[in-house]
């Protein structure tokens, strides 16, 4: 089975939603963890408008790269642009993907709603690619 990795910033809200996605989409065919350059807290409204469409990420934690082994996955994915930011043994990957979706932070529902569904789209793609 092969193994994703989403990293962005805070691990937040983008990454937390690719996360949410892959753990209910690409369930018996793919594993998946996120984490962020540095930690942080999930954004709320991430979990709100993620229960909005039946997917619980209430009990998903902000975590940092630093707590993971690149060599543990098959596929990198930064949805934020700080691929350039990664250590070199993230973006040798299989797979190395940098999405640089428009961050929801501060923003109002409609745009967290946008980018959830931009996440959902690709998470589909990429998990029919890796299978």
């Amino acid at each position: 089975m092969k193994k994703v990795m989403f990293v962005c910033k805070h691990n937040s809200r983008r990454s937390q939603m690719a996360e949410g996605f892959t753990r209910i989409l690409g369930e018996g065919k793919v594993a998946v963890a996120s984490s962020g350059l540095a930690a942080s807290e999930v954004d709320p409204v991430t979990v709100e408008v993620m229960a909005e469409i039946g997917i619980d990420i209430s009990n998903q934690t902000s975590k940092p790269l630093s707590d993971f082994n690149a060599d543990d996955y098959n596929a990198v994915i930064s949805l934020c642009g700080c691929g350039v930011n990664l250590p070199e043994e993230w973006v040798l990957r299989d797979v190395f993907e940098d999405w640089q979706l428009d961050d929801p932070a501060g923003q109002s529902i409609e745009t967290f709603r946008r980018v959830r569904d931009e996440v959902k789209e690709r998470v589909v793609k990429l998990i029919e690619r890796l299978n």
